[in-house]
């Protein structure tokens, strides 16, 4: 049923929030799902055979459950809906992953800003920063205390977490909670676009490394000045030619080479490829701003050449 050949049942189901439905999914034979760290997502293969990423937001110690949390979009593209009004109880869901592009650095002090349902990688940080000893924030902000997951889960800590509805209370108040860049503190961001654009912009001059990002939307790309330009394939010497405004991982389809893929939207991870020579034009919403220097991959679904050649490890 999905791409790793692995079926999860949904064990349970329940409104945690205004419009987010919280999902637990098992092996219907009891057996140990996959192991997983901070800020890891899975694919989620709904009955229909539409694919969606989520954050695996539950107790990583627990090998046997996966929890993730579903907003209903009401502009979305069906399958939040689909989660919501007909995934029951006893349903089988196809598994991919799980993988992670959001990983939690090694730091002595976190500060953790979620807007919305960019809570669910962020539990799972929290509980590994509090395992580790770390001293830590988190600014949660959503439309209003009822649309906000997980209040209850987040009350034991009591004021190292600030619930900044914005119904009560407007904007995140980035400023005071962002401050000076520090070398021992690391800040983890999920949310909308918006609030990822204001955070990076707070932190432009920062120090590479001090700013980890994951969005649900992708980043807007301007796609005017797309060129063509040639892939080699590093296993044969084959040269596969990428026309303009088409996708790299296309181009490799047509030419009868397969690569994995999901979302088709630079987000989930699934069609990382090595890069060995060439320099790549990253278009997707996962990189940091050092890796897209060091050049070393690039994500074929969306992003593309800056050079009339690139040598891919395929």
């Amino acid at each position: 049923m999905s791409e790793t050949g692995r079926t999860l049942v949904v064990a349970d189901k329940r409104l945690v929030a205004a419009g987010v439905a919280a999902i637990e999914l098992r092996d219907p034979d009891g057996a140990r799902l996959p192991d997983w760290t901070p800020g890891s997502h899975i694919d989620l293969v709904l009955p229909d055979g539409v694919v969606r990423q989520y954050s695996l937001c539950g107790d990583r110690r627990d090998a046997h459950v996966y929890r993730i949390a579903v907003l209903r979009e009401v502009a979305g593209r069906g399958g939040s809906a689909q989660v919501h009004d007909r995934l029951v109880v006893s349903d089988r869901v196809g598994l991919g992953g799980p993988r992670n592009a959001f990983r939690l650095a090694p730091a002595a002090r976190y500060l953790f800003v979620a807007g919305g349902i960019g809570i669910t990688p962020i539990l799972p940080m929290i509980d590994a920063a509090e395992r580790l000893g770390a001293q830590w924030q988190l600014l949660y902000g959503g439309r209003s205390r009822a649309s906000m997951a997980f209040l209850d889960d987040l009350s034991r800590y009591g004021d190292r977490v600030v619930v900044h509805p914005v119904d009560e209370a407007g904007l995140l108040p980035l400023d005071a909670h962002l401050g000076e860049p520090a070398p021992d503190r690391k800040v983890h961001v999920c949310g909308p676009g918006p609030l990822l654009d204001a955070v990076h912009a707070r932190c432009a001059g920062w120090p590479a490394g001090s700013l980890r990002t994951e969005r649900f939307v992708a980043a807007e790309v301007d796609a005017t000045n797309d060129r063509a330009f040639d892939v080699e394939l590093a296993s044969s010497g084959r040269t596969v030619p990428v026309g303009p405004g088409i996708p790299v991982v296309d181009a490799l389809r047509a030419a009868g080479v397969s690569v994995l893929t999901s979302c088709r939207r630079g987000l989930c991870g699934t069609c990382e490829v090595d890069v060995l020579d060439g320099v790549p034009d990253h278009r997707d919403s996962l990189l940091d701003d050092e890796e897209r220097r060091s050049g070393r991959s690039m994500f074929v679904c969306v992003s593309r050449s800056r050079t009339p050649r690139l040598v891919l490890d395929l």
